[in-house]
């Protein structure tokens, strides 16, 4: 006992070197993950920083309590002096210590809104977490995306707003997807964790089945790290949406790799939240889109020897996929081994979050 006591110390003290006390400063609160111990790492998209704290949020939840919340947005709106439509949730993120679920919250919209991180209760009511007194670290990125308007005759907008488009915490790493500000700006990271130098990012190219061509620009949407073989690799979603493969051993600072393309699931579609989680015995992504809701892939399509698609895609190829009927969701994350937790629209306006159980 003993023993088990000392390891658990150590392991707390090796996530939380380097971190000290104080209140970090955000511009934005965008993209959530969750390392062991209850460390939290919030990306701040205007900043092109990563903030690591210590919640300390880390007693175990008591047998299998799910969440549901209805209209939360209209709930976070109440605890902050604002209506509903003042309220966006950018990430939710399950804390798999505690298994309470956080969100991401701009309060107010455009460069005056304001960043909050909401804890929601298990009886489903939120609350503001309090930064003022917490043990933090931050790392910002070496070589982000520019905070600048599109030159002219140049299509979208200020890309600095995608500089961190996901993050995941594996391995002692944290990994990291956005724009860079290099010529193939689309970019993969993984920063070693604690923090300490944060290095130049990966340039990564793929090839998108349904533009049939190229691309060193299109940003990832949202990825899962997830074993192929027995090697680590990203599963990167892409708007139209290809999905790629990517190994991990290859995002060294400053190289450009290709990713193996290994679906299209549709076009005029864009990706918003993906997890992997096991039933009886098996593996699966869960992918929730904009266009094509909820899919489900059994990942033993993903093998070494998997097919690439390297020609143009009139519509879907590749892994074989079910369509799920969760209608709604804007956000997912998985909450133990039974159920996944999600963010999806109700009646009018309302989000409600709900507990779903793992198809």
């Amino acid at each position: 006992m003993f023993a088990l006591a000392l390891v658990a110390s150590s392991a707390r003290a090796g996530l939380t070197t380097g971190m000290k006390p104080g209140k970090p400063e955000f511009k934005a609160m965008s993209q959530l993950a969750f390392a062991p111990e209850g460390v939290i790492f919030i990306a701040d998209t205007k900043a092109a920083a990563i903030t690591a704290i210590a919640l300390d949020d880390t007693k175990p939840a008591a047998g299998s309590a799910t969440l549901k919340a209805e209209a939360i947005n209209e709930k976070i709106a109440a605890l902050l002096g604002t209506s509903a439509d003042q309220i966006i949730i950018e990430d939710l993120a399950v804390n798999p210590a505690s298994r309470q679920a956080y969100l991401a919250v701009s309060r107010g919209k455009g460069p005056d809104a304001v960043p909050v991180l909401v804890r929601v209760k298990s009886g489903g009511q939120p609350e503001i977490v309090s930064l003022e007194k917490v043990r933090f670290s931050r790392a910002e990125l070496p070589d982000p995306a520019p905070d600048s308007a599109p030159a002219a005759g140049q299509k979208g907008g200020n890309r600095r707003l995608e500089a961190i488009t996901d993050i995941a915490y594996v391995d002692g790493r944290v990994l990291v997807a956005g724009l860079s500000n290099e010529e193939f700006s689309s970019t993969l990271r993984a920063i070693p964790f604690p923090f300490q130098t944060v290095a130049r990012g990966t340039s990564v190219e793929i090839y998108h089945g349904s533009h049939g061509q190229f691309e060193t620009r299109a940003p990832v949407r949202t990825f899962v790290p997830y074993k192929v073989g027995k090697e680590q690799h990203l599963l990167a979603a892409y708007t139209c949406t290809p999905l790629v493969q990517f190994a991990l051993n290859e995002l060294q600072p400053g190289a450009k790799i290709r990713g193996k393309t290994l679906a299209e699931f549709g076009n005029r579609n864009r990706p918003l939240d993906m997890i992997v989680y096991q039933k009886d015995g098996k593996d699966y992504l869960l992918l929730a889109n904009s266009a094509r809701g909820v899919i489900k892939v059994a990942a033993e399509q993903i093998t070494p020897n998997a097919e690439s698609i390297t020609g143009r895609v009139a519509e879907t190829k590749g892994l074989k996929f079910e369509k799920i009927d969760w209608a709604g969701v804007t956000q997912l994350d998985q909450l133990d081994n039974r159920y996944a937790v999600v963010v999806r629209t109700g009646t009018g306006s309302a989000l409600n979050i709900e507990t779903l159980a793992l198809p």
